[in-house]
């Protein structure tokens, strides 16, 4: 990896690329502690610090810490992920929506992206509103009223509108994957805290502590070991042998190949994770905007609150968060089934190596094959959608000891994936530009 970064400064458009992606990261951490308009900071710190148990304290957890300035970028780019998985949902039940992304070209992309980003201000406009009135009460506004309100709103709302602009000009006149480099900026940007955590539980008011010592080497060896696992995950793939027969066009003979069908270990990525964590705090956002005086107190909306904010708190009932790890845990598994066997059809691909006169040694052509695909593939799913759904709940289970972990294990899903991409990208850019050398070597 360090090699790849290193020839890549060497390469002049390569290394103009990322000194302009550098450039818009910049900009993105500049704008996370520019605060929005009307808010009295230090009521904004008395307040952050007791939001462990409500909405506010949900918000900042899964903002990777931005929250806590409440600045324009306080939403980052959630709205637009959220709303990139909906109009994938959706055009995997809408058939004219299907038809547009798979046969759209061009012309289908640029319109799916617009109603990707039509989708993500409207869900940024009901975060922003939630955002809003999570902080009404808490005295953190300079002056109350409408007014005050729609500048709090349209900031946070413009916020999310200039970080999507910037994902787009780093996919476009960048290294590329712009939207998962501002998310892995993001998170890796709480990395010194969770740093200064280590050192402050080796030492303490009452000099090095031998435990703290050894409750941090076993921190980073965990941290190693769950690094390790995730990129063997996610690199990992089952090769399906398949044989193509060999067959006479004219004077040329064709096909007779061995070839291989690779199917991913955890082919939905990190998707079912995203999903299910907006799943699982979207009641919490409702509940915050429409019946704010409920969560005090002991009826369902109260107790559905508990349960919503259980993935980010541990001031909550212990039996709010074993439901809550629980719905999260079969929330994962189903989301990685549906969004895998959605981007994959057994059949589909079946068919194609049947009309290729492509075969796999020892099954039979047609349904065969298909069944034959169809269990390797729940197989793999299984294995996959369990392996998310530990590394999700671990930190939920870390919340209860005295250890405060800054990554959580969706973020180092999300880190280690696009650290992985980013890394292919530049060699692909590398290759495309130095073919010759590589070619002779």
């Amino acid at each position: 990896m360090f090699k790849t970064i290193k020839n890549a400064f060497k390469t002049p458009e390569v290394r103009k690329k990322m000194l302009y992606t550098l450039i818009l990261i910049v900009i993105f951490r500049f704008g996370c502690f520019i605060t929005v308009p009307g808010v009295d900071t230090i009521a904004l710190a008395e307040a952050m610090q007791a939001s462990t148990g409500s909405i506010a304290g949900l918000i900042n957890t899964i903002s990777g810490g931005a929250f806590a300035n409440l600045s324009i970028f306080s939403m980052t780019i959630t709205p637009y992920i959220t709303a990139s998985i909906v109009i994938q949902l959706l055009g995997m039940i809408i058939p004219s929506l299907e038809k547009l992304m798979k046969e759209g070209g061009e012309v289908g992309k640029q319109k799916i992206n617009k109603y990707t980003k039509l989708m993500a201000l409207v869900l940024a406009l009901v975060q922003s509103l939630a955002i809003y009135l999570g902080y009404k009460d808490t005295g953190i506004f300079i002056e109350q009223g409408f007014l005050t309100g729609a500048m709090v709103v349209l900031s946070l709302i413009t916020g999310t509108a200039i970080l999507m602009w910037l994902g787009e000009q780093i996919t476009n006149k960048g290294i590329g994957n712009g939207i998962s480099m501002i998310i892995f900026v993001g998170i890796v940007s709480g990395l010194p805290s969770g740093l200064v955590s280590l050192w402050n539980i080796i030492v303490t008011d009452a000099g090095i502590s031998t435990v703290g010592i050894l409750t941090t080497l076993a921190i980073i060896v965990g941290a190693i070991l769950l690094v390790a696992g995730v990129v063997f995950v996610q690199e990992a793939e089952r090769k399906i042998p398949v044989q193509y027969a060999k067959k006479v066009v004219g004077r040329k003979m064709y096909g007779g190949q061995n070839s291989h069908l690779p199917i991913k270990l955890a082919m939905a990525g990190v998707m079912p994770v995203i999903f299910a964590s907006s799943f699982m705090t979207f009641p919490a956002m409702m509940i915050q905007i429409f019946a704010a005086d409920k969560i005090g107190g002991t009826g369902f909306l109260a107790g559905l609150y508990n349960f919503s904010i259980a993935t980010s708190t541990s001031s909550v009932p212990w039996g709010y968060s074993l439901a809550n790890a629980i719905v999260y845990l079969l929330l994962i598994v189903g989301f990685t089934f549906f969004y895998t066997y959605a981007t994959f059809n057994p059949a589909e691909v079946s068919t194609n190596i049947k009309q290729n006169g492509g075969f796999i040694p020892g099954i039979r052509a047609g349904k065969p094959t298909t069944d034959y695909i169809s269990a390797v593939l729940g197989k793999l799913t299984w294995f996959g959608a369990l392996f998310l759904s530990l590394i999700a709940i671990l930190p939920m289970l870390a919340r209860f000891s005295s250890v405060d972990i800054s990554f959580g294990g969706t973020s180092i899903l999300i880190v280690v994936g696009v650290a992985l991409e980013t890394v292919q990208q530049l060699e692909s850019q590398l290759i495309m530009r130095h073919y010759k050398g590589f070619l002779e070597k």
